[in-house]
């Protein structure tokens, strides 16, 4: 059980993808980690992923330090589902019910060339502090050498968010083009 003496607070904030809210604790949730959920059928992994798939207006759930970003359904509106989202969650950590089942964390592989090590400081430094904000994460997959391309997964609000590409095209690969000379261009990983 969480400590009696502790306040558990839990608000909605809007994201730049209209499809998806991000419910912000007072507390970390699932510290250092990510897990998206795009589908009710990829939730096994997470109990509380599960348990919110259950609702009808939940069409995907993203977990990470202290937020979970809900995907609504069509058709369902953020003035009727908030409430009962924000309830939910309150319960469900008040509860110390189990968030996720997962417990390793993959190393990035090729970490230790120059430029990897240089375009993993840059995403970390400037880029995923403000896609976390808005209810995302984005993450390293690969980098080709010969052809400058670096490919980066969008999860969370960014994952569909009408957004996402101008915001890499332009922020993403705009910054690392300007700060890695080897970097000709930046896509995303589709799911």
């Amino acid at each position: 059980m969480t400590d009696k003496t502790e306040f558990l607070n839990v608000y909605a904030e809007q994201t730049p993808n209209p499809e998806t809210m991000k419910f912000v604790f007072n507390k970390m949730i699932l510290p250092d980690e990510a897990e998206d959920y795009p589908s009710k059928e990829k939730a096994n992994a997470s109990p509380l992923a599960k348990s919110l798939f259950e609702f009808s207006f939940v069409n995907g759930v993203f977990i990470m330090n202290n937020f979970v970003t809900i995907t609504r359904s069509v058709g369902s509106e953020w003035h009727e589902i908030m409430p009962i989202v924000k309830e939910f969650l309150k319960a469900y950590v008040e509860a110390d019910e189990p968030i996720s089942y997962k417990s390793d964390k993959s190393n990035i592989e090729g970490s230790d060339n120059v430029i990897i090590a240089q375009i993993l400081d840059i995403l970390d430094t400037y880029i995923k502090p403000a896609v976390e904000n808005d209810g995302g994460l984005i993450s390293f997959k690969s980098f080709n050498e010969e052809t400058g391309l670096v490919t980066v997964e969008l999860k969370g609000s960014c994952s569909g968010c009408p957004s996402s590409t101008v915001t890499l095209k332009k922020g993403i690969e705009g910054l690392l083009t300007r700060m890695v000379p080897q970097v000709k261009e930046v896509v995303a990983e589709s799911l």
